[in-house]
């Protein structure tokens, strides 16, 4: 069974036109249960691990009554009742065989899921077994398929077949593309509705742009801020809209905003290593920023790898003796990669020896495999959805600008990557001082002098919030004091994208340092509306007095270049 949703599309394409109403499905049930049954099986022992027979007899027992029970309410015609937003339209829940259909796949599925947690085998291995076949469950849902999902056929009817025509014709078109569109590509175009705070390119190299905003207020603090977002993706997740952007909000509160633009590796750039990205990258963006501002400190800010990537440089620069930060912001970031969520699956000693022999020593890892990755995270949401409403209604996605910054995928070196993930997700070394070398030096987190501003998402299925807070034992171990951590609600990007002028979701603070993240928790106070003044009143306190706005970007050795977003971000991977 693939864990690539993409290869899950195609074997659904294949099925799609073969796949026949269910007749007497209630009857064949048990047969297709003990197919699925078998199928689990053999997952279970490809993954080296096995279940107690007296606990699978008590399974099948228990399975067995309840498709009884099922098989006694339809002949009592007797409609089943379930709650699934999958099958919320009033067509699943008023037919009879489509409403037994689900009621019979949601029984499966449960009991695959109850067979899956009677594995025996280390949580490593289970959480592979959990994941593989959570995907074959999600890939089998009765909506996904023409022939047995009653939307879908009403809309054939409705339209006169058009839809069936138009569904076709998106598949047919993404198939030509190698992946799902997710929204209305056409409506965006980086640097006219998405990335448009106006600013300029004042720095570049063969790794990164710098960009410098035009401050909106007269006066600014004096001490100036840089942000470094993932190398994975673009950088305008941070700026996608002006009323969702986190650049124009820290402008607006008057700060001098300099930020890092990845370059998209190409071939020429199939050689980079981890050292690469934090010399001429983070490093060199650092230095950039000390010269054009003439301040010696500077605020500082990390996003998911890019908060890595910047408290590695720090690290590598406090062993050298300097300590440029004021403050440092990482926002659902990594330092401490014992639980790294569901990710963990695709990260073992097999996976990572694989990669190493391909493209460890210079190569690329294609967008394409990234984007597949993070879709298998959250299937439902990121495939299947769209395969329901793409292909089998005929509707073509609406304007998303997240999801359009989403589908914008970036490749990564392969030698790059290969360390990161030996070193960090695989190995955990990156928390153990001086275990690393990087840039020529040992790295060790706590040697980073400076006030640290930590968040995490309270649904972030990449970064664990708990291990985002793990951070704050690792940083400014002997002056705690210096660190704060803040939860918001949601998941990895909507939690951090979540303006202050909506006053929407909510946030956590417990403004006392716990040992654990639970004990830190339990004695949080839950706050309503966005997380980012409490981010904003931190920076303000690291800022400096205000002085006069500068009037042009840049300074001696760092002219205009061009206009922000520049041309690295708009080079796309496809």
């Amino acid at each position: 069974m693939s864990d690539n949703p993409q290869s899950l599309m195609m074997d659904w394409m294949q099925q799609w036109m073969k796949q026949n109403p269910m007749q007497d499905w209630l009857k064949q049930d048990s047969q297709n249960m003990f197919s699925a049954d078998s199928a689990m099986l053999k997952t279970i022992k490809d993954f080296g691990a096995e279940i107690d027979p007296l606990v699978l007899t008590r399974l099948q027992s228990e399975y067995f009554v309840e498709l009884g029970n099922l098989w006694k309410d339809f002949l009592g015609s007797k409609l089943p009742e379930f709650n699934d937003r999958r099958f919320s339209a009033a067509d699943w829940h008023k037919q009879t065989m489509h409403a037994y259909n689900v009621a019979i796949y949601l029984l499966n599925a449960r009991f695959l899921g109850l067979l899956t947690e009677a594995v025996q085998a280390p949580e490593k291995k289970k959480q592979k077994i959990r994941f593989a076949v959570q995907q074959m469950v999600d890939a089998m849902s009765p909506a996904n398929f023409l022939a047995t999902n009653p939307e879908a056929q009403a809309k054939i009817i409705e339209t006169g077949g058009e839809s069936l025509r138009q569904g076709i014709t998106l598949m047919l078109e993404d198939m030509q593309k190698g992946r799902i569109s997710l929204t209305d590509e056409s409506a965006f175009e980086v640097g006219r509705n998405v990335a448009t705070t106006e600013g300029t390119v004042i720095f570049e190299n063969r790794l990164f742009q710098l960009i410098q905003y035009k401050p909106l207020t007269k006066t600014v603090h004096q001490t100036p801020l840089l942000m470094v977002p993932p190398c994975i993706n673009k950088f305008y997740i941070l700026d996608l809209q002006p009323e969702n952007s986190l650049v124009r909000y820290a402008i607006e509160q008057g700060h001098t905003v300099f930020l890092v633009s990845w370059a998209n590796p190409d071939q020429s750039l199939s050689g980079v290593t981890w050292d690469d990205y934090i010399e001429e990258g983070a490093i060199t963006a650092i230095e950039a920023v000390q010269a054009i501002s003439k301040q010696e400190k500077i605020n500082t800010f990390g996003f998911c790898v890019g908060g890595t990537i910047l408290s590695t440089a720090l690290a590598v620069l406090a062993d050298r003796g300097e300590h440029p930060a004021a403050s440092v912001t990482l926002l659902t970031t990594l330092l401490d990669f014992t639980d790294t969520g569901v990710l963990d699956v695709f990260v073992d000693e097999l996976q990572v020896a694989m990669r190493e022999q391909t493209i460890g020593n210079g190569g690329l890892l294609p967008a394409r495999d990234l984007a597949s990755t993070f879709s298998a995270l959250r299937p439902n949401d990121l495939v299947w959805n769209y395969v329901q409403s793409n292909y089998l209604k005929g509707q073509r996605p609406p304007a998303f600008d997240l999801l359009y910054w989403n589908s914008d995928s970036t490749n990564l070196p392969g030698p790059m990557l290969c360390w990161y993930l030996r070193n960090t997700y695989l190995e955990n070394s990156l928390k153990v001082p001086g275990k690393l070398k990087v840039a020529g030096h040992p790295v060790d987190l706590g040697k980073i002098d400076a006030p640290v501003f930590v968040y995490g998402s309270r649904e972030d299925h990449i970064v664990p919030w708990q291990s985002a807070y793990a951070s704050m034992g690792l940083l400014n171990p002997k002056k705690k004091s210096r660190n704060r951590f803040v939860l918001g609600a949601s998941g990895h990007i909507a939690g951090v994208i979540n303006p202050a002028s909506k006053n929407k979701r909510s946030y956590w603070l417990n403004d006392k340092t716990s040992a654990d993240a639970k004990s830190w928790f339990d004695a949080a106070t839950e706050c309503p509306g966005s997380w980012w003044p409490e981010w904003a009143e931190f920076l303000s306190e690291h800022g400096g007095k205000m002085v006069k706005a500068p009037t042009k970007a840049g300074a001696v050795g760092y002219s205009e270049i061009e206009p922000a977003p520049g041309r690295y971000v708009k080079v796309r991977a496809d």
